[in-house]
């Protein structure tokens, strides 16, 4: 509903008790990060060896996914580092917002791998080549080996944050991969077709693409700073109407996350008559809390026209009496006690 703005507004601006703008990840998270990072990274290498050998399109692929999953985790555990820093005068938030970026990049280094390995698997198709089933299996078997031990390190992370669960979708992808490589890996040993071996890749890339959308979607809506998806604007200002006494009403509600698990709002309340900001403030902060897990919450409150006028009369009541006192005031200030 419109409101008279020329009304008195009091502003409330509060970070909660103990609220901090750095993200919850612990150090225990960053070390699985990292550990990720190095037996992806190393294991990258003897899969690039493996697929050169043997020829094999599907190895070739998992080491390409597997070099961009040891960029992702890097950039996680950069993400997490860079993230804490404190902020300051120039970025009062800090730089939470790194990992949402680093994010975005794994999203579409996925989507760029997926397109390299369809091309290729399109040439394979087209003119197919030898590939040596005895080396590709044995690489195929380790490798999946390697991608379940970081699959599990980092499945028990913070799956919320948006850079550890997009390098759990890469190492998902590149699992799938291994499993891949080694069902080519067979099928060639066993019945010597080779197209089965881009064939699989081009399957292991669709099963790749619904993760990547997922996680650039998850991103984007970050850096557009749109509504939570478990968040529904109409659902707040109703619970907030209903729940907390004082409250007329709720308008210009946004609520955004500034990065994974970090979601804040801004709204104008509308205070019953008689209501008291002091007291309605605190009580529309913890429901927002408690409710929509909204721990940073800027309060803009505004008085129905009634209440208005009653304030403006109590002021100019306080005015009078006030003049009234220095009315009986000596020449040269109130009157001392004798």
């Amino acid at each position: 509903m419109p409101h008279d703005h020329n009304h008195d507004h009091d502003h409330a601006h509060d970070h909660g008790a103990g609220h901090s703008h750095a993200p919850s990840v612990s150090a225990a998270n960053e070390r699985g990060v990292l550990t990720g990072f190095a037996l992806t990274a190393g294991f990258m290498l003897v899969e690039v060896v493996g697929g050169v050998l043997s020829n094999s399109l599907a190895l070739i692929a998992d080491a390409g996914h597997m070099l961009t999953d040891a960029a992702a985790l890097l950039l996680a555990w950069v993400g997490f580092r860079i993230g804490r820093r404190a902020s300051d005068a120039r970025r009062t938030f800090g730089y939470m917002r790194f990992e949402v970026l680093a994010g975005l990049v794994n999203a579409v280094t996925l989507f760029g791998l997926v397109l390299w390995i369809v091309w290729e698997a399109i040439q394979r198709l087209r003119a197919p080549g030898e590939v040596l089933a005895g080396p590709m299996l044995a690489v195929a078997v380790v490798g999946l080996l390697v991608n379940c031990l970081v699959f599990w390190i980092l499945h028990r992370g913070d799956q919320s944050h948006v850079n550890i669960k997009g390098a759990t979708l890469h190492v998902l992808g590149d699992l799938l991969g291994s499993v891949a490589a080694i069902v080519a890996a067979l099928v060639i040993h066993f019945t010597g077709w080779m197209p089965i071996d881009p064939i699989l890749s081009v399957l292991v890339c669709l099963l790749i693409l619904r993760s990547a959308w997922s996680l650039l979607r998850n991103a984007f809506d970050i850096l557009m700073e749109a509504v939570p998806p478990d968040i529904d604007i109409a659902t707040v200002r109703a619970h907030l109407r209903q729940t907390v006494p004082g409250v007329a009403d709720v308008d210009h509600v946004h609520v955004w996350s500034i990065t994974s698990g970090k979601v804040l709002a801004t709204l104008e309340l509308t205070l019953a008559d008689e209501a008291h900001a002091a007291r309605v403030v605190p009580a529309v902060k913890r429901a927002l809390a408690e409710r929509f897990s909204i721990g940073h919450a800027t309060v803009e409150v505004v008085h129905t026209p009634q209440a208005q006028c009653a304030l403006e009369r109590r002021g100019r009541h306080t005015h009078h009496h006030h003049d009234h006192d220095h009315a009986h005031d000596g020449p040269h200030g109130p009157e001392r006690a004798r």
